[in-house]
């Protein structure tokens, strides 16, 4: 089973709730009918496998249970090969997240009885069990696979031969592309107001090294949306792109230790080591942002007007004014121009640019600057006002080396970690249990599961 978020859990859960349970089919006897390493697979787990994909929209009419038993295979090879690599996922890392799901079912049908029921478990501990086996597999599954991409790199001249040996019918069209920059202005936060948000983190600091439990203490206080449900934790090494600030504290620190509050860009933190392994580091953190003035943001606006004016008015060019003005430290030293997230390369293909990006920019002709946008910052920095505007518009094009090498660097990337994915999944195959039942030793596999 692959791995699956809260919102998926929630849909596989409320459509199982609200289709299958009232049509209340009769049982059927619940057979073993794979096994790889430790792990078994039931008949049933394919049952479920159908009940997520419908749930999520997939029309499952032409996909075979002998297609959804090859990917619990592969699934259960990875948790696997995850133990035998020593992968470790943390009992509490796993219970954090668990709780977290039935506190939703819960919340969606009413009682923890309804939702034990419907999973047709004895009791409680029995559920938690089961669940909790789910999510471990999981996560077992999503990090192996991570571990086998990671590990693999490509060359300049790997990625020149992948675009040789692409027949010139098959090279890939890109769609049209813009290049978007910006100039940011934040509303300005008091030293009074930044001040009691450093006390109120020293506060939880010194209750936490007390005895208090730091995740709880980031579940109620911490303003970052991607960490605080789950007590502020977070997997990182150095190459995991969090700013430098955070990345140099949290590296700083022995297992145990407790940060003094420090400041980033989005707000004040303070950062507790559970583990290091090697070169990487298990956290939690707690994030407070300053709040400002409805007055200073009234301020942020009219400057940023200021700003837009004297670009308009030929005062100033918009790069200089970026470099000069701008509130956005990962732009403004390159004249306001933003990095697509998914490419690291100044260009966004219109087709797959973000929503709300696009809906600003969408209008706009080259040069074109637009009107002040209030936005969002990221992990609840707070709100602010932007101009942008567009640069170097280009129209959909045959893919060219020179032009689009790091598009090209990515297919070529890609194209290796599956040859390299379909190698080790040859080689664990080989060297792994596994026996089919006999239900099932008429399927075409992809891989070769039965060893033939």
């Amino acid at each position: 089973m692959k791995y699956i978020t809260r919102k998926t859990i929630l849909a596989i859960f409320l459509f199982a709730l609200t289709t299958l349970s009232a049509q209340a089919p009769k049982e059927k006897v619940d057979g073993v009918i794979g096994v790889v390493g430790d792990y078994v697979i039931l008949d049933s787990d394919i049952d479920l496998e159908y009940i997520q994909l419908r749930a999520q929209g997939v029309d499952t009419k032409e996909i075979s249970r002998c297609e959804l038993f090859g990917k619990q295979l592969e699934d259960k090879l990875y948790a696997h090969q995850a133990i035998q690599d020593s992968i470790i996922v943390t009992d509490e890392e796993v219970n954090g997240y668990m709780d977290q799901q039935i506190d939703a079912m819960v919340e969606q049908v009413g009682s923890l009885d309804k939702v034990i029921a419907f999973y047709r478990k004895k009791n409680v501990d029995e559920f938690r069990s089961y669940f909790f086996d789910i999510i471990k597999n999981n996560k077992l599954t999503s990090q192996m696979q991570k571990k086998i991409v990671d590990e693999v790199e490509i060359t300049p001249e790997e990625v020149r031969n992948f675009f040789k040996d692409i027949p010139e019918d098959e090279i890939p069209t890109f769609g049209a592309e813009v290049e978007v920059a910006q100039i940011v202005v934040k509303p300005v936060v008091s030293e009074e107001e930044k001040q009691k948000v450093i006390e109120k983190l020293r506060q939880i600091r010194k209750e936490v090294l007390e005895g208090s439990s730091f995740f709880s203490k980031a579940v109620l206080f911490s303003e970052d949306p991607g960490s605080s449900s789950n007590g502020g934790f977070y997997k990182m090494n150095r190459k995991t792109p969090f700013v430098k600030e955070f990345k140099d504290v949290a590296f700083s620190l022995g297992e145990g230790e407790i940060s003094e509050p420090f400041e980033t860009e989005y707000g004040y933190h303070i950062i507790m080591v559970e583990k290091i392994k090697g070169q990487e580091v298990e956290l939690r953190h707690i994030l407070i942002a300053p709040k400002y003035t409805p007055d200073a943001l009234k301020e942020a606006k009219e400057k940023i007007e200021l700003i837009r004016n004297k670009i308009l008015n030929k005062e100033i060019s918009f790069a200089d004014a970026a470099k000069s003005i701008s509130d956005e430290k990962e732009t403004r030293n390159n004249g306001g121009v933003l990095l697509n997230p998914r490419t690291l390369e100044p260009r966004f293909e219109l087709t797959k640019m973000d929503p709300a990006l696009y809906g600003q920019i969408s209008s706009l002709k080259d040069g074109e600057i637009s009107q002040p946008i209030l936005s969002d910052g990221q992990q609840g920095a707070g709100k602010f006002y932007k101009i942008v505007t567009v640069n170097n518009r280009s129209e959909e094009h045959k893919a060219d080396f020179a032009q689009d090498y790091l598009k090209i660097k990515e297919l070529a990337l890609r194209d290796k970690q599956i040859k390299t994915i379909g190698k080790w999944t040859e080689e664990k195959i080989a060297e792994t249990y596994i026996k089919i039942s006999q239900d099932y030793k008429t399927c075409d596999f992809t891989n070769n599961w039965l060893k033939q």
